[in-house]
């Protein structure tokens, strides 16, 4: 696994860390091609999701996100977003490439395995698709904002 996702994974709330760590993990050991995961988005501050809120609203550029701040799963490290690097190089979210010649999309073999996790994925949801994108399983933030903070700022669930 990069340093990257390392570092993006030791933000997110201690409860989902070494899950995500496995599955990571068991992604890039099924993908025996060129491609590997890196997480390009985890823990998300009310600032940064503030600023995606409004990129295509009130600052230029195409809409992103449809979550304002404390309505995204990432705003309480429970969600993860992903690209694929290939050859340690290029970021790809091609969602249809089989790097590996196996006869199955690469980026299909990690929606399975972040599936058999408990995950949900963001290409799944019926409005507003988000490929990149997924969260624990049951997590709701209409019931994550109500919910008390630890001492490092994570919602205590």
């Amino acid at each position: 696994m990069d340093t990257v996702s390392q570092q993006r994974i030791s933000k997110l709330h201690p409860s989902v860390r070494k899950e995500v760590e496995k599955i990571i993990e068991e992604c890039n050991t099924v993908l025996t091609g060129r491609a590997k995961v890196r997480i390009t988005q985890g823990l998300r501050t009310d600032a940064e999701q503030t600023a995606l809120y409004n990129q295509g609203r009130i600052t230029s550029g195409k809409k992103v996100s449809n979550a304002k701040a404390g309505q995204s799963i990432h705003n309480y490290g429970l969600a993860v977003d992903i690209c694929l690097i290939i050859d340690g190089k290029a970021a790809s979210w091609d969602t249809a490439k089989d790097w590996d010649n196996d006869k199955i999309a690469d980026w299909y073999e990690c929606v399975k395995i972040f599936a058999r996790y408990g995950w949900d994925w963001g290409g799944s949801w019926k409005t507003f698709k988000d490929l990149p994108h997924f969260e624990k399983k049951g997590s709701n933030w209409r019931t994550l904002i109500k919910k008390k903070k630890d001492n490092d700022g994570y919602v205590i669930i």
